[in-house]
């Protein structure tokens, strides 16, 4: 998370899918709490539960004894949510297009894509375990 954000709120999620009612709930609250707009709420939402979901498949690989942090950081007209698993972290700079004809008929590999058109700046940690997701109020 970039710097001048303040946490206003973090859960603590085992690797089980389960756990996405826990951030359901904690989107609708923040969202309320900050006054998101109700169109944009779909965005937050979908936003942050693929990453969650990511981290709990891909990052812990459904490995319930390793967890997925979720931290909510607010700012004067921004809000951010920061996933961050005990994987092993990827590269997230060699992805494939999902838009590219080969890959268009595949199931999964589009949730990246859609994180990065839902909200307003998606930031990577080095190591590829951590994503912070922003949107402006």
């Amino acid at each position: 998370m970039k710097e001048g954000f303040t946490i206003i709120e973090e859960l603590k999620l085992p690797s089980d899918y389960n756990a996405l009612v826990d951030v359901e709930n904690l989107v609708d609250r923040i969202c309320s709490g900050l006054g998101v707009e109700e169109e944009a709420y779909g965005n937050v939402l979908i936003a942050v539960t693929e990453a969650v979901n990511n981290a709990i498949q891909h990052g812990n690989e459904l490995q319930r004894d390793l967890f997925v942090n979720v931290a909510v950081g607010d700012k004067q007209e921004e809000f951010c949510f920061n996933i961050e698993d005990e994987g092993k972290g990827f590269n997230f700079s060699d992805l494939p297009d999902p838009t590219a004809p080969e890959n268009i008929l595949k199931e999964s590999g589009r949730g990246i894509f859609l994180m990065k058109n839902l909200a307003d700046e998606v930031v990577y940690n080095d190591v590829g375990n951590s994503v912070s997701i922003y949107f402006t109020k």
